[in-house]
């Protein structure tokens, strides 16, 4: 009798390699497009067309700006006037410090979130006429003069107390960029900052109980909360996550995530500690597959060596 076991394993090969030919360019096209980035540069915002002074900046932030009536500026001795949780209650989420503002975020970005903080964020489909609601964020409507030298002499402020870029460090750009709305169990931070060591359980119930109310503001905020992103760089690759950084628009229309205008340098960094935190061992596994290639190579040598020490007599 003819051996039918090869034309069946032809058969189950075909239709296999036919369903996966239909299914993965729907998967890769159409369920998670492709998103090419447009490093940072936030075409969509005006360029700042004014050169701003830190000292006028200083007063508007703290006078006719209003910023630090929910914003505090550790950096200026200005703490928030809130807990986190209550400010989330109120607001939402709760206002990110503004110390280093001028370093994390773009400066066309942080003049366009002053005057118009929905467009900036991408998140005006939110605050239409028709639903009745205005964004949290009071927008800037001058102090009288020239708004936007106002808002360029605000960010420039912005800018003149911030760290420099290369003090920032990966977990700074994390927290203000991702950290109030986003938490990392892997490193014990919550959306409220990273969870102490309670000597009582008493207080530690006490802490999560914060934690909970800040959650509740935040899912009645964005409509769910948002993910834990412990190990969301290894589930979803690092191109996916920058590009959602850059505009959470471009992978899911009509998300409720608002875009964060950050710079591209201060992306990397969030990349970087993402990376960290959801692969621990990364550096170390990177170490020894260096070791391991050089360990190759010099075997590669002694062996070639010795095969020409022993067939030397035979050629």
């Amino acid at each position: 009798m003819k051996n039918k076991e090869p034309i069946i394993l032809l058969v189950v090969v075909f239709f296999s390699l036919l369903t996966y030919y239909l299914v993965e360019p729907y998967a890769h096209h159409v369920m998670h497009k492709h998103v090419e980035s447009e490093g940072f540069a936030y075409k969509d915002l005006p360029e700042l067309t004014k050169t701003g002074d830190a000292t006028r900046g200083q007063e508007l932030v703290m006078g006719a700006g209003a910023c630090v009536g929910c914003h505090s500026i550790e950096a200026a001795g200005m703490p928030a006037a809130m807990e986190p949780q209550m400010a989330a209650a109120s607001y939402g989420v709760n206002p990110p410090d503004l110390s280093n503002a001028g370093v994390v975020y773009d400066e066309k970005f942080l003049a366009d979130l002053i005057k118009n903080p929905a467009h900036a964020l991408k998140v005006e489909h939110k605050y239409t006429p028709e639903s009745g609601k205005m964004h949290p964020m009071v927008a800037f409507y001058g102090a009288g003069g020239d708004i936007d030298q106002e808002v360029a002499d605000m960010v420039a402020y912005l800018k003149s107390i911030a760290v420099s870029q290369e003090e920032l460090t990966p977990r700074m750009a994390y927290e203000l960029a991702c950290g109030r709305c986003h938490a990392m169990s892997y490193e014990n931070w919550t959306q409220i900052g990273e969870k102490p060591s309670f000597k009582h359980e008493k207080d530690s119930l006490a802490y999560d109980i914060k934690v909970l109310e800040y959650q509740d503001s935040l899912k009645a905020y964005m409509g769910k909360l948002p993910p834990d992103l412990s190990m969301y760089i290894r589930s979803r690759g690092e191109h996916f996550v920058s590009t959602f950084i850059e505009n959470p628009q471009s992978h899911l229309e009509g998300t409720a995530m608002p875009r964060v205008g950050v710079t591209a340098e201060t992306a990397e960094k969030v990349i970087e500690h993402m990376q960290d935190v959801g692969d621990t061992k990364r550096h170390e596994r990177e170490a020894v597959g260096k070791n391991v290639m050089i360990y190759i190579i010099i075997f590669a040598i002694l062996a070639l060596l010795w095969k020409k020490q022993v067939w030397r007599d035979l050629h």
